[in-house]
């Protein structure tokens, strides 16, 4: 007797298997002579004496763009390696605080703030600083958001069709014995996005209501993933019914065939600032406070900005950019108290750790 597997749980477990490696550094920009003589013939009130190479530690490899215009206006190359917040944070504790690079490009503000309070982040002020909103900078500049990562459901309608289940229509439905081993989600521990999910829960239900709800979420989950971009990816490509992902145009391409939908639970949606700062101690810190300078004073810089992440939560940070508007009702956002995200993170992830029962964390093939 054959043994049949479907697609489905053949990708799934292919995925299971796969191993993820830790990307190179990969220069952008020309050279700092080359890009100081740019600077200097556009009038650039900025510019870079340090000599060095600024090198960035950020969240994907879609920022290039960015970084080359910096590079061509104030004079410091810059060079970048992807890395998701939580691993941001715990190779640098385990480094014992001396960073590998000069700034830290997005990611959950959770681990900003615990970074700032164990005093690794570098003070960083210049005008506009006065002018984001509470919540999405830290009281004494070591960190600010570039925007907020909002948190929603997508959804695979035939792996729906083959379950016969309805689509989830609240955080409460993700629970229901029909999803068992169909719904996928980052660990908090590693992905800022789901950090938010878990915080922004526990906070709306209570801890007592909401770890009770989130040990049941655990049994219909089959294991959890690294970053916040494969809950839509492995949804995508068959293998489960259900992603917990963050919700902005990036999705569109996976979106525009009809398999896939969004669905924004009834209860809200959490939502994460995304963060930025530079780190103390770090060999070219002074390019890496000119870079945050240089992005947050020029509303030409941020738009680029929301150009590249395709979203335009900007504007819940600084409310006063021209140009861009938002494109969803902030009344659909969970009501949360960001300060104490950074406070409960230890706490937290311990405590999920110990409902989760250790459950395996896979890396995206």
């Amino acid at each position: 007797m054959t043994n049949q597997i479907s697609r489905r749980d053949f990708l799934r477990l292919m995925g299971a298997a796969a191993g993820a490696g830790m990307l190179g550094l990969t220069a952008c920009g020309g050279s700092g002579s080359q890009a100081a003589t740019t600077a200097a013939a556009t009038g650039a009130a900025l510019t870079s004496t340090s000599g060095k190479t600024l090198k960035a530690l950020c969240t994907n490899e879609s920022y290039k763009t960015l970084f080359d215009k910096f590079t061509a206006e104030v004079g410091a190359p810059v060079e970048f390696v992807s890395m998701s917040s939580g691993e941001v944070l715990s190779k640098l504790k385990a480094e014992g605080g001396k960073p590998a690079a000069d700034l830290w490009f997005g990611g959950g503000i959770d681990s900003f703030m615990s970074a700032a309070d164990s005093g690794l982040l570098e003070k960083v002020d210049f005008d506009r600083a006065s002018s984001f909103a509470d919540g999405f900078k830290s009281p004494d500049n070591y960190w600010f958001s570039k925007g907020a990562t909002v948190v929603g459901l997508i959804v695979n309608n035939d792996i729906l069709a083959e379950i016969g289940a309805d689509a989830p229509k609240s955080w409460a439905d993700l629970t229901k014995p029909a999803f068992k081993d169909e719904i996928m989600m980052s660990s908090p521990a590693v992905s800022g996005t789901n950090y938010a999910a878990v915080a922004a829960l526990l906070q709306t239900m209570g801890e007592d209501k909401g770890w009770e709800y989130l040990s049941q979420l655990n049994d219909n989950i089959p294991f959890y993933t690294k970053r916040g971009s494969d809950p839509s990816t492995r949804v995508a490509a068959g293998e489960a019914a259900v992603g917990i992902t963050y919700i902005d145009n990036t999705l569109d391409d996976i979106l525009a065939d009809g398999t896939l939908d969004i669905v924004y639970p009834e209860e809200g949606m959490p939502y994460i600032p995304d963060g930025v700062a530079a780190f103390a101690g770090a060999d070219d810190v002074e390019d890496a406070k000119l870079f945050i300078e240089w992005l947050f004073s020029s509303d030409e810089n941020l738009k680029t900005l929301a150009d590249i992440d395709k979203k335009t939560t900007m504007l819940l940070a600084l409310p006063d950019v021209s140009g861009l508007t938002l494109d969803f009702d902030t009344s659909q956002l969970m009501n949360e108290d960001l300060s104490k995200f950074g406070s409960a993170r230890e706490a937290t992830l311990a405590k999920w750790d110990e409902v989760t029962s250790g459950k395996e964390i896979v890396s995206n093939s």
